[in-house]
């Protein structure tokens, strides 16, 4: 016969071997749902910091596309009388700063400005396209003719050359510095013949043409002296084009001798001295000395974010395309 005590003794360790499994599960359930929480705090501080980053960068391509959209908003704002200045730097081509798109509509807003007293043309460049050059060319004429009472001058930076020079022969008159570099009044076309490695490495063209013409200027084909004899004669003609515009523009100021059209460039100092520029001067001693106007407004069109952007992606094809067509065919330049 068992005593109390024994069955005391029995019960209580039935008691603890069965509350301690039940500890032991409440345990883990409790872990369990500190770390789902843990968990859940991380991916909503993760979702809230995605969210701020993605709105910091929303409000900086806002702002962006303010400053660049909105570029041009101050030369019109400008009130009074003032210097109309307008930039060409660098290459004159399409698709750049110095084409006729962006320049010829900057010389009719500045023309148009009854409180544009004058306009400086500022000219920093090699040369480029004669196509470019001469739609600026004869709009300078145009407008010049249409308001007589509003001078154009040019100022040359480092260089105005080539097609620069084209372009700043429609002035009224052109200041440089003295040590400017100016003239270089020719045409070129420029381009590469590998026949001759060609036959050393015993490679072959194949190039299969309708039209006797077709492969003119192909590097990979022999030139012809018929094919020669065209381009030069076409070289020529443009060549003749750019020495009428610079001796309608210059008139008798210009100094004519056997090298003024041969292509060779001056000095700034030697180009005052030759008739190919009128004096020595900056944007600055123009707008004071010759047009009264110290106050100098920027009517340069600039290109915006939008544009570059569609420029960059959308056109990048044809761009291609045209490059690859013009690489074959050879160009003339003003350069």
């Amino acid at each position: 016969m068992r005593n109390m005590a024994d069955d005391n003794f029995e019960s209580g360790n039935r008691n603890a071997s069965g509350a301690a499994p039940e500890r032991g599960r409440e345990w883990e359930r409790d872990l369990l749902e500190r770390l789902a929480f843990a968990a859940l705090k991380e991916q909503r501080a993760r979702r809230r910091w995605n969210i701020f980053f993605r709105c910091a960068m929303l409000v900086l391509v806002l702002a962006g596309l303010w400053l660049a959209l909105g570029s041009g908003v101050a030369e019109d704002e400008a009130v009074g009388p003032h210097t109309a200045l307008i930039d060409i730097d660098g290459t004159i081509e399409s698709g750049t700063s110095g084409a006729a798109d962006n320049v010829v509509p900057a010389l009719n807003r500045a023309y148009a400005d009854d409180t544009a007293v004058g306009i400086i043309l500022r000219i920093n460049s090699p040369g480029g396209s004669p196509v470019q050059a001469g739609i600026i060319n004869d709009e300078i004429v145009r407008l010049r003719k249409q308001y007589p009472k509003k001078p154009l001058y040019v100022v040359v930076d480092e260089m105005c050359a080539s097609g620069g020079y084209y372009i700043a022969a429609a002035a009224d008159k052109i200041f440089v510095n003295k040590a400017s570099i100016v003239g270089s009044i020719g045409v070129l076309m420029e381009g590469f013949g590998f026949t001759g490695l060609m036959d050393k490495v015993g490679v072959e063209r194949r190039l299969m043409t309708a039209g006797e013409n077709k492969g003119f200027m192909d590097p990979f084909s022999p030139q012809s002296a018929k094919q020669k004899n065209y381009a030069q004669e076409m070289l020529d003609e443009v060549h003749q084009q750019f020495i009428d515009v610079v001796r309608q523009g210059r008139g008798s100021r210009l100094k004519e001798t056997p090298e003024t059209f041969s292509g060779l460039f001056w000095s700034g100092s030697k180009a005052v001295e030759i008739g190919l520029a009128d004096g020595f001067g900056t944007v600055d001693t123009v707008a004071r000395d010759e047009l009264k106007a110290e106050e100098i407004v920027d009517y340069t069109q600039r290109e915006g974010l939008s544009e570059r952007l569609l420029k960059r992606f959308g056109g990048a094809v044809g761009s291609a395309a045209a490059q690859a067509v013009w690489s074959q065919a050879g160009r003339a330049s003003m350069r």
